[in-house]
């Protein structure tokens, strides 16, 4: 599902960044609403860039949606299964690296050339994977992979924050989640259908010809609108390399600490303890201050997207093992299971584009911390056996609604609060808040499903007496705390305006 307050005693961002066509002065006893048509996102100003955005969108979706279905394929005709974690991991840890780089690029140079190169790294890491011969060198092609999604993702936001409005920012990030939409329906039985009829490998290597029309349309319309640094005529600022390094530390810790919580030897302690040791001042700088204190305006809507993302992202990972080894549902009935969700996020991040709702911004999005927390409580009850397996579909469509509020919101929010020149480290700040967010509680969610037996359901799961090797409570060990985390964030949402 991997991707918007009222008045704030902040500067607003400048508009003289954004070129914006200026309609004529209504003649004298006209009405003003009757001269200049209201401007929408598929205006003919706005219309080519935000098809071509949004279908890039669309693209890394359905990457998303299909690649998680072949994957397991993949491993096994590979003889990777032992190192099948890392294929999500390594496409993780680069991302993060690639957020920061693609913040500090765009701030100095400008979105174009972080977002072509990423849209390229993108696509040669799927090209490394689908050609792959043996499993180290597919982990290899989606740590690439990765690299191209930091950059493309931080990108797209400063491009959305010169290129657009303020009063239009909201409707484009509703398009980015109704973008989500078909893929997460169509994704996963496409992607199925593909890897039985043709192979896994062509999951891999039919997107990145898709690429190339979203490009064409896109392109154009960033080189004029979003290019350059921020202030006309000026030399681009030097990277700042101090950041360069904590992201290469972030990323780094990030996977060390992953790999201590796959594997719960003591000897695993070593690597978790570097982890920590890179990732707490990586994080502290590369954070703004005050974020974990959850200081009011944007330090606190920088902590509510991670604590929304990994509360919700680390729950919604083991809602198809639940219903597959407790309630003997099949993997495809699983991941439908969730496939409602798409339709209503886009309706809740389409519900606070509204200009009428923007007053109570932050209302919304305590009220959507709300429904994540009863959602991710709620899908555990599954476990017992009177309780319908469709609980689950009906708890995770509100779940996702209340995600559409807040994560739309908390990316329109960053751009109100930011200035143009910090847009590409603020964007990238808040990607990193919620990627790293994801590693931390799915760690702490996958130790505790360890710990308490989880990892022996797998087996169970393929045998007759599926019952038999079940661990409910290491179900329960994951659900519940993750909703008391997003319970956190509806408190949260209460510190996103400033005094």
């Amino acid at each position: 599902m991997a991707l918007t307050l009222a008045t704030m005693t902040v500067p607003e961002p400048r508009d003289t960044d954004v070129t914006v066509p200026v309609e004529p002065f209504a003649p004298a006893g006209e009405a003003t609403a009757a001269a200049v048509p209201a401007e929408t996102v598929l205006s003919r100003a706005y219309r080519a860039l935000s098809i071509g955005i949004v279908s890039v969108i669309v693209l890394i979706a359905f990457e998303a949606t299909a690649v998680g279905t072949a994957m397991p394929v993949a491993a096994r005709e590979l003889d990777g299964v032992s190192l099948y974690a890392f294929a999500f991991s390594g496409y993780f840890t680069t991302s993060l690296f690639g957020m920061v780089l693609s913040g500090q690029w765009s701030d100095r140079r400008g979105p174009l050339a972080p977002l072509t190169t990423g849209i390229a790294a993108f696509a040669a890491g799927l090209v490394l994977s689908g050609t792959a011969g043996a499993m180290w060198p597919f982990i290899l092609g989606r740590a690439v992979q990765g690299l191209g999604g930091g950059l493309v993702i931080v990108a797209l936001y400063v491009v959305v924050g010169r290129a657009y409005p303020e009063r239009l920012r909201p409707a484009i990030m509703a398009a980015f989640a109704a973008g989500w939409v078909v893929p997460s329906v169509v994704g996963p039985l496409a992607s199925g259908a593909v890897t039985e009829h043709l192979g896994w490998r062509w999951v891999f290597l039919g997107i990145p010809v898709l690429v190339v029309v979203p490009l064409a349309l896109a392109l154009p319309q960033i080189r004029s609108r979003a290019a350059g640094p921020v202030g006309a005529g000026e030399a681009p600022a030097s990277f700042d390399r101090r950041r360069i390094r904590l992201a290469l530390a972030i990323s780094l810790g990030a996977g060390l600490l992953q790999y201590a919580a796959q594997d719960l030897r003591w000897v695993s302690l070593l690597p978790g303890a570097a982890g920590v040791a890179l990732l707490v001042p990586a994080v502290l700088g590369l954070l703004p201050r005050g974020t974990y204190r959850a200081a009011r305006g944007l330090p606190s809507v920088v902590l509510l997207r991670g604590v929304a993302a990994g509360s919700f992202i680390a729950a919604e990972s083991f809602v198809p093992l639940m219903l597959v080894t407790q309630r003997g549902l099949s993997p495809t009935l699983a991941g439908l299971s969730l496939a409602a969700g798409g339709a209503t996020w886009a309706g809740g991040s389409w519900l606070q584009s509204r200009p009428r709702l923007e007053p109570h911004r932050e209302r919304l999005m305590s009220l959507g911390m709300l429904l994540v927390a009863a959602a991710v409580a709620t899908a555990p009850s599954v476990l017992i056996d009177a309780v319908p397996a469709w609980t689950v579909a009906v708890a995770w469509g509100f779940g996702c609604f209340g995600m559409g509020l807040v994560i739309s919101s908390t990316s329109v929010l960053l751009l109100k609060l930011s200035a143009p020149e910090e847009a590409g480290a603020n964007s990238a700040a808040l990607q990193i808040s919620d990627g790293l967010s994801n590693v931390v509680l799915l760690a702490a969610g996958g130790a505790a499903f360890a710990a308490l037996g989880g990892g022996t359901v797998t087996h169970a799961a393929t045998g007759a007496d599926a019952a038999t090797g079940s661990h409910p409570a290491a179900f329960a060990a994951v659900f519940l705390p993750m909703a008391a985390v997003a319970l956190v964030g509806a408190w949260v949402a209460t510190r996103l305006r400033e005094r």
